[in-house]
């Protein structure tokens, strides 16, 4: 084998170098893609140098970085290989001549500024030289019939909240970052002070291991935190003097350049405009932003599809599809070419703008089937909603619309556990629009709303003075809804009344979505002044609205509100658990941790009601760790249920046993409340089935045997009214059936039967 031994030790990536090595016993060309300075080079040495037995007649490496003359590859690789030149025949018949009848892997090394040559001439070579196998390593791939390409990513990094030394070390990332530390400053080790601002580096450099060796270079000037801190600069300050690396490597930057010398016009100009996304993004995204520097849809589309091909963009998997990403050290590249051309502050706009667009359609299609599609969507771009909302708060022009973005689809934030975040957004936008900006009142009712959630009752009173005092009648819905929840969660008279009020309001405008909190608060209120009937009838309407819309989130708030009204107002337990169960399935399947501990703590109250008080006490301790997750405070979110119920498990427990279930509960999953079954006197009796009926529609005749109405039927399975009656005319047409009575003759007729003599 032609090679160098390798001067500086090897980290990590023994699953690539096995998946290469397999690839080069299946196939005759293999390609390693990536970005500049990703590892490429290292891991195609290490690969040759692990399959030396595979191939008798030789491994041969042959380095094309340093040609910029296409017609010196043949030459080039016929020097690796010991040949000379003769006048019988050209370089190329004799490489043939050489290979043809061996056994060798042939390693052509930094393809990418030379790729058609390249391809060129392997493809000539594997025509005519049946047991030669080609490695090669290039920013694209070189399009030769039969290749398998390996993409190489850059080192596993560390999450931002490791701390231990243990625990960063073992990421690869870390690792190369010691070891080169080390071995330029010997008496380097890794402490615990360093690991902070070591993780945070790494995760700055997106592991891309060049930047990693060139940040770690510069330990003997600087301590690992200093490094850090300067990353701003971080494309001025990672330079090496050493003379061993090669010329392209000797900056980050010039490895940058290198790249960036390779792509077309377009793609220099797709470069420089997609530096302006904080994560990944898909096509329609880089078609705005490009479209400040004028290029059209194709003209993007292909900018892009060269850009992965040279490895300046990374293709990953979306929701929705194909979205790309850059390293950070690409993106900066960019973004100081962008700076350079004047251009910075139209694409910002124009990204800031998309995002823009992008949640009002979200908050237009929130309420339905689409929720969760939104919320995939939002979260894919929540760094890209962050970087629009950071840029309009600079200038008091541009705030208004970071204003009218935070105050939107609200329910997102809600979800991601992100009040506290969207509540700061809006406060900074507050704090910056004019005094007459549009929709500064419902931004302060927004506020008010996060603050309460978070316990912060006096901030949310008085965000909603400043909302009141703005005199927009526009806003005076929200306030009305804020004023009830406070009111609700603080046990305060007028509850009721500003919810109807905010229902009223909210319905007049048509908007459907926004009366339904409300009117969950309406349904608890009213229960607190002892009409049970009437809770009932307006959480029935909430659960027909969201049956009507196929709306799961809101449903699962009515079927809470169902289940605080029977359990802590005396209704009927069973009904309210087992709402309470089905609202928390719902809650489960996504990421509103919020909810989830609402109905945890829910079941709880059902247990203590049952006294059954260790599981209560497990389920509180369950509910707690959900409580501290999403930031908010159990004694006020769930008010009095939750503070008498909980003093109540606590009591009859005594301290010991109390915090022995609850640590317990702690430690649970909220998954396995679940696989848990609920208590027996939830279910009937008799599970049996009736033929022809199925299980539902024999447990929904049984109820109407008990002369129950199509509505308690309804609340009774937490089902809605309009299921209840499809269920029933299925089985009045498998009976060939009348009307009710004879249904509930039918099923005595058929329960008799069973009970009697047999």
């Amino acid at each position: 084998m032609v090679a160098q031994r390798e001067l500086t030790s090897y980290v990590g990536r023994a699953e690539e170098q096995a998946q290469v090595r397999r690839l080069l016993g299946e196939a005759r060309l293999v390609t390693l893609t990536g970005p500049g300075g990703v590892g490429k080079t290292r891991l195609a040495y290490r690969v040759a140098g692990s399959v030396t037995r595979a191939f008798p007649d030789g491994v041969v490496v042959a380095g094309l970085a340093e040609l910029r003359d296409g017609s010196m590859v043949t030459r080039t690789l016929a020097d690796c290989l010991g040949l000379h030149d003769t006048a019988a025949r050209t370089t190329r018949a004799t490489l043939l001549a050489h290979l043809r009848d061996r056994r060798t892997l042939l390693v052509l090394d930094n393809c990418e500024h030379l790729a058609d040559v390249c391809a060129e001439l392997a493809g000539v070579l594997l025509r005519h030289c049946p047991d030669l196998v080609v490695l090669a390593t290039s920013r694209c791939s070189l399009g030769v019939a039969g290749e398998r390409i390996v993409p190489v990513a850059p080192l596993a990094v560390p999450p931002e909240d490791v701390r231990t030394v243990e625990e960063a070390i073992g990421y690869a990332a870390v690792r190369l970052f010691a070891d080169r530390a080390a071995e330029v400053l010997p008496s380097f080790r890794l402490s615990e002070a360093d690991v902070a601002p070591v993780v945070n580096l790494c995760r700055q450099l997106d592991g891309l291991p060049l930047a990693v060796e060139l940040a770690a270079a510069r330990i003997r000037v600087l301590s690992p935190g200093q490094i850090a801190e300067r990353m701003g600069d971080s494309l001025a300050l990672l330079t090496t003097g050493a003379r061993s690396r090669p010329e392209r490597h000797r900056s980050l930057r010039a490895t940058i350049e290198w790249s960036h010398s390779l792509c077309t016009g377009d793609e220099r100009v797709a470069w420089e405009c997609c530096s302006v996304f904080a994560g990944a993004f898909d096509l329609s995204a880089a078609e705005d932003v490009c479209a400040v520097a004028g290029l059209d849809g194709f003209a993007v589309l292909d900018a892009v599809d060269g850009l992965v091909d040279k490895s300046v963009l990374l293709r990953v998997a979306g929701a929705a599809g194909a979205r790309y990403r850059m390293l950070e050290a690409l993106r900066e590249f960019g973004h100081e070419r962008l700076a350079a051309t004047g251009s910075a502050e139209a694409v910002a706009r124009r990204h800031r703008d998309h995002h823009a667009r992008l949640l009002e359609r979200a908050d237009a299609e929130w309420f339905g089937p689409r929720r969760e599609d939104w919320f995939t969507c939002l979260s894919e771009r929540h760094a890209d909603v962050r970087a629009a909302l950071s840029w309009s708060l600079r200038d008091p022009e541009e705030a208004a619309v970071a204003l009218r973005m935070a105050s939107g689809v609200i329910e997102y934030w809600m979800a991601r556990g992100a009040a506290s975040e969207i509540r700061e957004w809006l406060d900074r936008a507050l704090a910056v629009v004019a005094d007459d900006a549009p929709g500064r009142a419902t931004a302060q009712a927004r506020a008010a709303l996060c603050a309460a959630l978070h316990a912060d009752l006096d901030a949310a009173r008085h965000r909603l003075k400043l909302a009141e005092a703005d005199g927009d009648a526009a806003a005076l819905p929200y306030v009305h809804h804020v004023r009830a929840f406070v009111a609700l969660i603080a046990v305060e008279p007028h509850a009721l009344e500003n919810a109807a009020e905010a229902v009223r309001l909210f319905r007049a405008r048509g908007a459907t979505r926004e009366q339904l909190h409300p009117m969950f608060i309406q349904a608890v209120a009213t229960a607190y002044r002892g009409d049970l009937a009437g809770a009932r009838r307006l959480l029935e309407q909430m659960l027909q609205v969201c049956a009507s819309a196929t709306d799961q989130a809101y449903r699962s708030m009515a079927l809470f509100g169902l289940g605080t009204v029977e359990i802590f107002f005396g209704g009927d337990l069973g009904v309210g658990e087992r709402a309470m169960r089905h609202a928390l399935e719902i809650d489960l399947r996504g990421p509103d941790v919020l909810s989830a501990a609402y109905r945890v703590d829910g079941l709880a109250w059902a247990s203590a009601k049952r006294e059954d008080w260790p599981a209560a006490a497990r389920l509180f301790g369950t509910a707690a760790t959900l409580w501290d997750r999403c930031g908010a405070e159990p004694d006020i979110a769930v008010s009095l249920a939750h503070r008498e119920l909980l003093a109540a498990t606590r009591d009859a427990l005594g301290d010991a046993r109390f915090e022995a279930a609850f640590a317990e509960g702690r430690a649970l999953n909220p998954h396995d409340i679940l696989a848990v079954a609920p208590p027996a006197d939830q279910a009937p009796a008799d599970h049996a089935v009736l033929p022809p009926l199925t299980r539902r529609e024999t447990e929904i005749a049984r109820l109407v045997a008990t002369g129950l109405s199509n509505r308690e039927i309804a609340v009774r399975l937490v089902i809605a009214q309009r299921t209840a009656e499809t269920h029933l005319q299925h089985i009045l047409n498998k009976l060939d059936l009348a009307n009710r009575t004879q249904v509930a003759v039918w099923v005595n007729e058929r329960l008799g039967a069973r009970s009697g003599p047999r």
